[in-house]
């Protein structure tokens, strides 16, 4: 039996139509029961695709939420990778610096201990009396009164000057690897005559005198310099008759060799300015 097209109408007409169309009461049932499911599995099935797409739209709200905090952890790594790299530098600038200091540190405690060797072998004639030792300018200085060894007013050695000379010859003869300066000082009497105009003539004069008795007497002329600096670096006072005696005088400056001279390494960024 063919079952008419109006059966395809609706289910809300479904009954009348199988009423009308004479359909068995065993058959309409069970169409029914079958209307019925459908329209069951219609509304679960509605209700599971709206709990997907509230599913779906947490979903998206998250990954929303997931990408932005990506992209703030991108930025976070960049800038720690940032710093980090900065910090390396700047730990790795401290070792340096830390290292350069050490050598520093060694290297002056060894000239520390040179010095004390030299400051041994002047030790008789800083006991005698006839020269002492300072430490001017961060260097060091043997001191000779300008009385032991000249006249006033005279460039000429005494006998008592060249006899004091001689004995300090002997040691620097043995230090080795290390330049002389004689420095002459006067006090700030002028002195006007026709061999020596101001004090800058005597006081170097004196210098060069003490500078070829030196050399004469065995010390490296390689070694020996000579200046003149008249009165301008007085030791002492020259408003007092000590203080002048103490600024007539010449000094023996142990200058330093080029490893004890100061690391300039970092100045040259500023000469580069």
């Amino acid at each position: 039996m063919k079952i008419p097209v109006c059966l395809f109408i609706g289910f809300s007409m479904v009954l009348l139509i199988a009423a009308g169309c004479g359909i068995p009461e065993e058959q309409y049932n069970a169409k029914v029961k079958e209307a019925a499911k459908l329209r069951a599995d219609l509304d679960e099935a509605t209700a599971a695709n709206k709990k997907l797409e509230e599913q779906l739209f947490e979903m998206r709200s998250e990954n929303q939420t997931l990408a932005a905090r990506l992209m703030e952890l991108g930025d976070d790594v960049e800038k720690l990778l940032g710093e980090k790299s900065v910090l390396s530098s700047d730990l790795q600038q401290t070792r340096d610096r830390e290292m350069r200091l050490r050598r520093e540190q060694e290297a002056q405690r060894a000239r520390m201990a040179k010095y004390r060797q030299v400051i041994e072998k002047f030790k008789s004639l800083i006991s005698s009396g006839k020269l002492k030792i300072r430490i001017v300018r961060g260097q060091l200085v043997v001191e000779l009164s300008s009385s032991i060894l000249f006249e006033s007013g005279k460039a000429v050695l005494s006998e008592e000057g060249e006899a004091a000379l001689a004995e300090l010859a002997s040691i620097l003869s043995t230090i080795k690897g290390r330049s002389f300066q004689v420095a002459g000082h006067t006090d700030n009497v002028p002195m006007k005559s026709k061999k020596f105009p101001s004090n800058w003539e005597l006081s170097g004069e004196r210098a060069v005198k003490v500078v070829r008795f030196l050399q004469d007497s065995g010390v490296n002329p390689n070694n020996l310099s000579a200046a003149g600096y008249a009165e301008y670096q007085p030791a002492a006072s020259n408003d007092t008759r000590e203080g002048k005696a103490s600024n007539r005088r010449i000094e023996i400056v142990l200058m330093p060799n080029l490893d004890e001279l100061p690391d300039l390494s970092d100045l040259e960024s500023d000469i580069g300015k």
